[in-house]
């Protein structure tokens, strides 16, 4: 049982930098500068970082918990 609190930590933090990861690549592809002011660079970084790191984390907390309950959905028919 505290073993399986490691392997679940684990693959929680490996989730949730796949995710930020991936969500930093998908917003590359938004134009935001028409948005911001200009010569605002480190704001519009810190924006995007920021960005990133909300939607991965969110994505990963739904695909951990879709995760989770698929394992206790054996648990209906015992």
């Amino acid at each position: 049982m505290i073993n399986d609190f490691g392997q679940i930590a684990l693959v929680s933090i490996l989730s949730h930098l796949v995710f930020i990861a991936v969500s930093w690549w998908a917003l590359q592809a938004l134009n935001l500068e028409k948005l911001l002011r200009p010569n605002h660079v480190f704001q519009a970084r810190l924006l995007y970082i920021l960005l990133a790191i909300f939607i991965g984390s969110s994505v990963s907390s739904f695909f951990l918990d879709y995760l989770q309950w698929s394992r206790q959905l054996p648990l209906i028919f015992q």
